[in-house]
């Protein structure tokens, strides 16, 4: 049988080894932890989440829900291990990192068909077909062998949020509560009101504050939808009270009314011992990161348990490289999952490590490559990485704006998304690739 390395143990690594040894396909997965560790990364275990330990959104009527339930379909490990460690996030799938990296790094070690090897790989194997599920923190080594296959590298900055101590939150000031939650529920986030003059003096600080110097990188992109909360504050003073710290849908049980501006914290573990600041990834100096989360009603003794970081996520330019089906456009028996090969976010790295596992198993299997609908949410991702126009490719998290338009006539923003997953559902039953079925169909 044709020989198949993995390179990285990530979200898109341990997902696409998955998809190809439940189909009794071996295959070999190599991870460098912890051997040697990136600067974001700390945690030996396998698929470690580093940004955030929200997946997004649950429900099927939002873009991320819906391809969830896509990754489900196809019996996806990421999907099953996170409904096992998942913590209360309202209508958000969160999860307990530590038991999430836990839960992957048992199911990986203990199946028989996937052999996983920790050592770091300088140079791509010569034989086999190859997945290069890396990340966004590719090494040095790496990337430079890489280097023949995709050209120039792309970049952009991502950051982490800080992490609270349940325990040193007043919660007479911090109140449960879920947007536009219904009466009488308890809410899975906390919520800390501002009133317009707290609110001011917070982005006056946050202004003020010194940041971390990068670290010989010669360009600094930001991707929009992990903005450091001092980039917003710079594009105006209402950007974060219109954004993160938004107020609609949460009223303060104390007044009745909405605040000014509100900080949201969610569960950051099984047993609520930490909450993270939702939406406060910072490249801000450890001090005045302290400074700004005490002036916060709520958490102004709160002790900080992880303070944001920065880090450099390396991407390549995927429409100029790529196939639809994640595959090198030159060098077929190569393919590329995860964050490296141009998609942004946990759902979505996951999902590209789903279809490139589909992909091989129909290669090993003597099939042709298969396309999935576009009207898929799993289309819409490989049509968006293989045939984006822009000169200046930049990852995307997915969304119904990646899908084609409906015809006939013209429907209001609720009936047209329940439009898209209606005809995502059917386009998917009929569209399914003819692949062995998965030894465990159910997911413990």
């Amino acid at each position: 049988m044709t020989k198949i390395t993995i390179i990285g143990a990530g979200l898109a690594g341990c997902e696409a080894a998955w998809q190809l040894a439940e189909r009794q396909i071996p295959v070999t997965l190599y991870e460098m932890k912890p051997e040697r560790f990136s600067p974001a990364h700390s945690n030996p275990d396998l698929a470690e989440l580093v940004c955030s330990n929200s997946l997004r959104a649950e429900p099927p009527t939002n873009a991320a829900g819906l391809l969830k339930e896509e990754m489900r379909h196809y019996g996806s490990l990421i999907m099953a291990a996170a409904e096992k460690t998942r913590v209360a996030a309202g209508n958000a799938l969160a999860v307990d990192r530590g038991a999430f990296a836990r839960e992957i790094t048992q199911k990986i070690e203990d199946h028989p068909l996937i052999t996983l090897i920790r050592q770091e790989i300088t140079s791509l194997p010569t034989e086999g077909l190859v997945i290069i599920a890396s990340g966004p923190l590719t090494s040095e080594a790496l990337t430079a062998a890489l280097a023949p296959l995709v050209g120039e590298r792309l970049y952009f900055y991502d950051a982490t949020a800080p992490i609270v101590a349940a325990d040193s939150i007043d919660y007479e000031k911090a109140f449960r509560a879920n947007r536009y939650g219904e009466a009488g529920e308890v809410g899975d986030y906390l919520n800390c009101p501002m009133d317009e003059s707290q609110y001011l003096k917070f982005i006056e600080t946050v202004a003020e504050g010194d940041l971390v110097r990068s670290r010989n990188f010669e360009d600094e992109k930001v991707f929009e939808g992990c903005m450091p909360i001092e980039a917003m504050v710079a594009r105006g003073p209402l950007t974060l009270a219109f954004g993160p710290l938004k107020p609609k849908g949460l009223k303060d049980p104390k007044t009745g009314r909405e605040a000014y501006a509100t900080v949201q914290l969610r569960s950051e573990n099984l047993d609520e011992t930490m909450f993270n600041l939702v939406g406060f990834q910072t490249r801000l100096t450890f001090p005045w990161q302290e400074k700004i989360i005490h002036l916060i009603p709520g958490l102004e003794k709160a002790e900080i348990l992880r303070f944001g970081t920065m880090h450099r996520n390396t991407f390549i330019d995927a429409p100029r490289i790529l196939n639809k089906y994640f595959q090198h456009q030159q060098e077929s028996r190569i393919f590329f999952a995860g964050q490296i090969s141009g998609v942004e976010g946990y759902p979505e790295s996951t999902a590209s490590g789903l279809i490139v596992g589909l992909q091989v198993a129909a290669l090993v299997n003597n099939q042709e490559l298969f396309s999935f609908p576009k009207t898929t949410a799993l289309g819409a991702l490989s049509s968006h990485i293989s045939n984006d126009q822009s000169p200046n490719f930049q990852p995307m998290n997915i969304n119904f704006g990646l899908v084609p338009p409906l015809e006939g006539k013209k429907r209001r923003k609720r009936e047209r998304i329940l439009a898209y997953v209606e005809r995502a559902r059917q386009d998917l039953k009929t569209a399914s690739p003819n692949l062995p079925t998965p030894l465990h169909p159910n997911l413990p």
